[in-house]
């Protein structure tokens, strides 16, 4: 009985080692192929400026340029809830870059998420969106990763806890989150609406931010774009969808446009993670891309409003204290009645920020600062300045319960362990 109770479970182990080898060798094919660059194909260089384009659709600068550092040469660390995974060096160096990989081998990587010696990657870098881009961006980017200068800087390990560290827990990973295959345009759509599809869910890999996570790191995909708390970064990318009884899609798509364009937009203004994003990447796109993105995002599914919980009205003692706080450090530039001057400081009554639940990008921004991204369309924007060091946990949580309860404003209270989480 005990032996073949054994012998099951040895049985039942190695179909689940067989199915888990099997997903992750799903859609292999074609990656040993040679970009064409024969006549009929763009040159070399039309190539490469290509796919300079297309890298700054994909902000890769943005983890594979440390602060200070040479371009694409990697080094910067990504945390996540089980360690740090560092970028690699994209530069063709052909010892520590990429210098002897083949277009196939890049192809395999942005497609399988695998490395030119077979190994797995870690979704850290995002190939669970990546995989969307067709085989020709993919040479079109390895291509202008060619052009740019060789740098030898060796790629540093990833400092993750065991077991997330070992290929083994990665291919389970990839087992349950991971599935290959390049976009399929919706026929029943026009090309605007397909092109942002491809940007929003290949290139842009917005969900990697925009929608929320499980305790392994999965993305929640449904419904699309919902937002969610960026993990070890406490910052909240906010849904995406239009929300039932928001603004017209056209305004929308204009609000869009210019958030995207510049920064700043009569919805809101780009902080945190998401200004280096437009600094980095979206400033950069053509006008016709961020059309077409707008678009996508406008033609979601709309969201119903989320049903607010049930709140006690903060403490007067509490209410008070936030008001002589914000009339010393906050009204010179949101106002005496949180009306904001426009251009420039944002509008506090009314403010979907001031408002959201939860309240991290909020307590964020008054820790960190606000720092618009200098843009053509905003090529001087104005910035708050950090209160971290200035302003007590407790001092932050009584002058936003203020904001957030006045001028017409109605949201819970904060408490100082509500900033203290964020901080």
């Amino acid at each position: 009985m005990i032996k073949r109770l054994g012998i099951g479970v040895a049985a039942t182990l190695l179909l689940a080692v067989a199915v888990i080898v099997a997903l992750n060798l799903r859609d292999e094919q074609g990656r040993d192929a040679a970009p064409d660059l024969s006549t009929a194909s763009p040159s070399a260089a039309e190539l490469a400026e290509r796919g300079r384009y297309l890298a700054r659709a994909g902000n890769c600068a943005g983890c594979h340029t440390a602060a200070g550092g040479p371009e694409f040469a990697g080094g910067v660390g990504i945390p996540t809830p089980f360690g740090v995974v560092f970028a690699g060096n994209l530069t063709p160096d052909a010892t520590t870059g990429i210098g002897a990989w083949t277009a196939g081998e890049f192809w395999r990587a942005m497609h399988n998420g695998r490395s030119r010696d077979g190994r797995l990657l870690y979704p850290a870098f995002p190939y669970t969106h990546f995989t969307q881009i067709t085989r020709d961006d993919s040479d079109a980017l390895f291509a202008f990763l060619r052009s740019v200068p060789a740098v030898a800087q060796a790629n540093r390990p990833h400092e993750l806890a065991f077991p997330y560290r070992t290929q083994a827990a990665l291919a389970v990973w990839r087992a349950l989150y991971f599935r290959p295959g390049t976009f399929q345009a919706d026929p029943g759509r026009d090309a605007e609406w397909n092109r942002g599809a491809y940007l929003v869910r290949g290139l842009g890999h917005c969900s990697a931010c925009h929608a929320p996570r499980g305790s392994l790191g999965g993305v929640d995909e449904t419904p699309e774009l919902q937002g969610g708390l960026i993990p070890q970064l406490n910052w909240f990318a906010p849904a995406l969808a239009p929300s039932v009884g928001g603004p017209p899609a056209a305004e929308l798509r204009d609000r869009w446009v210019a958030l995207l364009k510049t920064g700043l937009a009569a919805h809101g203004s780009a902080s945190g993670p998401m200004a280096e994003v437009v600094f980095k990447s979206t400033q950069h796109l053509r006008d016709a891309d961020l059309h077409a993105i707008a678009r996508f995002l406008t033609e979601l599914p709309a969201q119903p409003a989320p049903t607010p919980a049930p709140m006690e009205a903060p403490p007067p003692a509490q209410l008070q204290a936030g008001r002589v706080l914000y009339d010393d450090r906050c009204a010179g530039c949101h106002g005496d009645h949180g009306e904001g001057i426009a251009g420039a400081y944002p509008r506090l009554a009314g403010n979907a920020t001031v408002l959201m639940e939860p309240p991290a990008n909020l307590v964020r921004v008054v820790l960190e600062g606000g720092f618009l991204p200098a843009t053509a369309g905003n090529p001087r924007p104005h910035g708050m300045p950090p209160f971290a060091q200035s302003l007590s946990n407790a001092e932050i949580a009584a002058v936003l319960s203020h904001v957030r309860n006045a001028w017409g404003n109605r949201a819970a209270a904060l408490r100082e362990l509500d900033v203290a989480r964020y901080r």
